[in-house]
């Protein structure tokens, strides 16, 4: 199950944030390369919700991907 990310397409990047915490990454796509990069990313501690920065990755991850292929960025 995916939280309630936020998804956001801007200047050729996909970012995913976590409303309410610091938790954000973006993502874009390489000439050349089949997969997403991540090119910046918060690594705030959020104590206040149940989420560990490994899920929020893995999570953003799946959900960036998604995007791309939505995007026909990737296949």
């Amino acid at each position: 199950m995916i939280a309630d990310l936020h998804v956001e397409v801007q200047d050729g990047y996909i970012i995913i944030t976590l409303p309410g915490t610091g938790y954000s990454i973006a993502y874009f796509k390489a000439a050349g390369e089949p997969r997403l990069i991540p090119k910046s990313q918060s690594d705030q501690p959020v104590h206040s919700f149940p989420m560990t920065q490994a899920e929020f990755e893995a999570q953003a991850r799946e959900l960036a991907t998604n995007k791309a292929r939505e995007l026909g960025w990737i296949v």
